[in-house]
């Protein structure tokens, strides 16, 4: 579209509603020069030619920038807006609006070379509104003006001098260059993957009669510009011809003069032809000269050959790596981010580590502990054997005691006698042995209770005494599989300095290390302070 051309606008000396002062710091300043100083520079030379030609001081221009300010036929500048989509699909704070700003930066590095007519005095990018968009600030201008400066102010001659010439009405050169320029915008959008979708104009909307109402006002606005120029350059032919008529009077006097004056340069004609001679002397030699100017002209040409070559090759050379350092920048804030994950799973990676370390140090401990036990339980087990094997004899004796009932003489019931009665044999030798059996029997029965407890209480031993070693063998089990685990841990650890460099890694976990010690420090002190 075409702007006001808000210079405050464009470099934020004032800030609008519509504008996000937090993104401010993402808008791009491509150009910015005083354009007072910019008449200066491109049109003080030409107005010195200008003004040394009039001989009416009504006709000499003191300040050209004033005159064109005053003037009604061309403005001080012009302005250019141009935008890629809308706030829905480029929005500014999206990654789509990253992409425009790319478009638009690559757009606005080529303007200027494409349109050398056209003199850049101001250019913004702007970030912080809805949709990224770009104010292109301009002076028009031709050289080579056979009215006027040579070198002066005009965006229809500047525009024609670029090929765009005016054809029907609604194709003036402005309409027809900006119809290019978007071209060549959209040229720039397919580089990035980037298709132009023509919607048209918002005329197509408004009825025949409408529509028609406003081609009208148009082309009498246009008109109207025509008019003025006409009028303009009339009034301009005429002060020419008034000029014309105080010159002719004066090439009248002037005739006179040189009447007087040839008298006196046939005197002189004398003294001229001498001159003449060494004139001629001079010309040979400066035709010698001007002959070797040539030859380095030449030589300058090829020279400025190949410098126009290298340049194109430096421009083709500077695009590529203009696209190399987007993508290192693209590759760059990937790698920020993955920095910053790492960071994230190496702070709780450190954590973790920290926890196993304690946990590590108490299954030390509780594996010390459990040899300890381990060698208490062997000393246990040892001793268990002895009982048992002490046992195990005490059977045998035992045994060895029961054959003795069966051989002894004293446990052998003896004969009867030829004369003893069968009571008296009873009483006498079968009753005695019977209680003495009785007695032994209940010794041995006491004796075999007692045993038989103390082999279920060992048994419970036992089996208490297994049971402990599987547990504590489990525990082992355990301790291991979280060593293990601790060494994957710090494995892992290893794998991330190698990949984010152990400098880096090192750096972090002592900034890490410095961060959490004074956050302790923070909450003793804030303890202490609490207590008092």
């Amino acid at each position: 579209m075409i702007g006001k051309g808000s210079v405050n606008h464009n470099t934020r000396a004032f800030t609008a509603k519509n504008v996000d002062k937090n993104r401010s710091a993402d808008n791009v300043e491509f150009r910015q020069e005083d354009i007072k100083q910019v008449y200066h520079k491109l049109f003080d030379e030409a107005l010195e030619r200008y003004n040394a030609k009039q001989k009416r001081k009504d006709r000499v221009i003191d300040n050209y920038y004033e005159k064109i300010k005053r003037g009604k036929q061309e403005k001080l500048f012009h302005e250019v807006i141009f935008q890629i989509g809308n706030k829905d699909d480029m929005n500014a704070k999206s990654e789509d609006g990253l992409l425009a700003k790319r478009i638009l930066t690559k757009f606005m590095d080529e303007f200027q070379a494409r349109n050398p007519n056209l003199y850049v005095f101001s250019a913004h990018l702007h970030m912080d509104e809805e949709t990224p968009h770009l104010h292109i600030d301009f002076v028009p201008y031709i050289t080579a003006s056979k009215r006027g400066l040579d070198t002066r102010v005009s965006l229809k001659s500047a525009l024609a001098e670029e090929g765009f010439t005016g054809g029907t009405r609604g194709a003036t050169e402005l309409n027809q260059w900006i119809a290019s320029e978007k071209q060549e915008l959209a040229t720039v959008m397919e580089r990035y993957g980037v298709e132009w979708l023509q919607k048209g104009t918002h005329e197509k909307h408004l009825s025949v009669l409408e529509f028609e109402k406003k081609e009208r006002a148009r082309e009498v606005a246009e008109l109207d510009s025509q008019k003025r120029e006409i009028s303009s350059v009339v009034a301009q032919l005429g002060e020419e011809v008034s000029v014309k008529k105080q010159e002719l009077k004066n090439a009248t006097t002037e005739k006179e003069l040189a009447e007087e004056a040839t008298q006196r340069a046939k005197e002189e004609g004398a003294v001229a032809q001498q001159e003449k001679e060494v004139l001629l002397a001079s010309n040979q030699d400066l035709r010698m000269e001007n002959a070797r100017l040539e030859s380095r002209k030449d030589r300058l040409r090829m020279d400025n050959h190949d410098l126009k070559q290298k340049q194109l090759q430096l421009q083709t050379d500077n695009e590529e790596l203009e696209q190399r350092h987007e993508d290192l920048q693209y590759t760059n804030s990937k790698l920020e981010n993955m920095n910053d994950q790492l960071f994230a799973d190496n702070h709780t990676l450190e954590q973790r580590n920290d926890s196993l370390k304690s946990d590590n140090q108490v299954l030390r401990q509780k594996y010390n502990d459990l040899q300890q036990n381990n060698v208490q339980l062997e000393k246990q087990q040892n001793e268990l054997k002895s009982h048992i094997e002490q046992m195990v004899q005490s059977e045998q004796l035992l045994q060895r005691d029961v054959r003795k009932y069966d051989e002894a003489p004293e446990w052998q019931l003896p004969e009867p006698g030829a004369f003893a009665s069968a009571k008296s044999f009873r009483d006498k030798v079968v009753m005695p042995f019977v209680n003495k059996l009785k007695s032994l029997i209940k010794n041995l029965t006491i004796q075999c209770v007692r045993l038989k407890e103390e082999v279920l209480q060992l048994r419970k031993e036992k089996k208490r005494l297994s049971d402990d070693v599987e547990f504590y063998k489990g525990k082992i089990r355990d301790m291991s599989d979280r060593t293990e685990l601790l060494q994957e841990k710090a494995d892992d650890l290893e794998r991330v300095k190698r990949y984010a460099g152990a400098e880096q890694i090192d750096t972090i976990i002592r900034k890490v290390k410095e961060q959490e010690r004074t956050e302790q420090q923070i909450r003793r002190y804030g303890r202490s302070y609490g207590e008092r």
